[in-house]
C-alpha cells in the first residue's frame, strides 16, 4: 500500500484523527498537505494551508490555486465542527455553521480537486461520516444532518467521477479517542468510556491511527475497485 509520489490534502490536519492521518500517508510515502485553520500551527515534515472552511468561495479558490502547481492525488475531508446539545438549543446559524464546514465544504474542495486527478486519470476522495448516522445519539443533530450530507455527496460523486479513474469512498468511524471526545466528556470520561465499549463488539478502544490506516489502503491502487461505499470501523458496534 505504498503510496510513493503522491500528492495528498486534508482538511482538519490539526485534529486528532487528522494529525493521524497525516502521519500514516507520510509513512506510506506521500507528500501531505494539511489544511486547518489560518491560526493554527503546521505540523513538521507537512505543507501547509491556513483556510477558513467557513468561506467556501475562498477555500475552493485557495486549494484550487495550489492544486494548479501541484495535483492533489488524493483528497481526504476531515475537518468538522461538533457541539453536543438539545436540537432545541441549536441557533439557525449554529446549524449552518456545522452544515458549511463538514459537507458543503467537501463539495467545494472536491471541485477544486477534480479537474487534477481527471488529467491524471487517477484520484481518491475519501470523505469522513460517522457512526452518529446510525441514531443511537442524543444531541448532535446539526452534526448528524451533515454527515448525511456528506454520505450523499460521497454516492453522487463516486457515479460521476468514476469514469475519469477517481475513487470515492467514505468512513464512518466510531468513538475513536480523540481530544474532541475529552472536551464533550470531560465531566464523565469514564461513564462514556464504559458506555462505548459495552455497545462495542471487540472491548478496546478505536485509535486514531486505526481509522488512518484504512484511509491509506482506500487511497492505494489495492481499493482501486471500491467507490460509493461508506465503510465503518466502529469496533463492531
Amino acid at each position: 500500500m505504498r503510496l510513493t509520489g503522491k500528492h495528498v490534502l486534508i482538511t482538519g490536519g490539526l485534529g486528532t484523527i487528522g494529525r493521524a492521518f497525516a502521519a500514516g500517508f507520510a509513512a506510506a510515502g506521500a507528500s501531505v498537505t494539511v489544511l486547518d485553520r489560518p491560526d493554527g500551527t503546521p505540523p513538521l515534515g507537512a505543507k501547509w494551508l491556513g483556510i477558513d472552511l467557513n468561506d467556501l468561495a475562498g477555500a475552493e479558490t485557495a486549494v484550487a490555486k495550489a492544486a494548479a502547481s501541484q495535483p492533489f492525488d488524493v483528497l481526504i475531508n476531515n475537518a468538522a465542527l461538533i457541539i453536543n446539545k438539545p436540537h432545541d438549543e441549536f441557533t439557525l446559524a449554529e446549524y449552518e455553521d456545522q452544515i458549511r464546514v463538514n459537507s458543503s465544504a467537501a463539495f467545494a474542495l472536491a471541485r477544486a480537486c477534480a479537474p487534477g486527478m481527471k488529467a491524471k486519470g487517477w484520484g481518491r476522495i475519501i470523505n469522513l461520516t460517522s457512526i452518529t448516522l446510525n441514531g443511537q445519539w442524543d444531541g448532535y443533530v446539526p452534526y448528524v444532518a451533515s454527515k448525511g450530507a456528506m454520505l450523499g455527496l460521497t454516492k453522487g460523486l463516486a457515479r460521476e467521477l468514476g469514469k475519469h479513474g477517481i475513487t470515492v469512498n467514505a468512513i464512518a468511524p466510531g468513538a475513536v479517542v480523540s481530544e474532541a471526545e475529552n472536551r464533550v466528556f470531560a465531566d464523565k470520561l469514564e461513564e462514556y468510556q464504559a458506555w462505548v465499549l459495552e455497545r462495542q463488539g471487540l472491548k478496546t478502544r478505536i485509535l486514531p491511527e486505526d481509522v488512518a490506516n484504512l484511509a491509506v489502503f482506500l487511497a492505494s491502487d489495492a481499493a482501486r475497485m471500491i467507490s460509493g461505499q461508506n465503510i465503518a470501523i466502529d469496533g463492531g458496534w
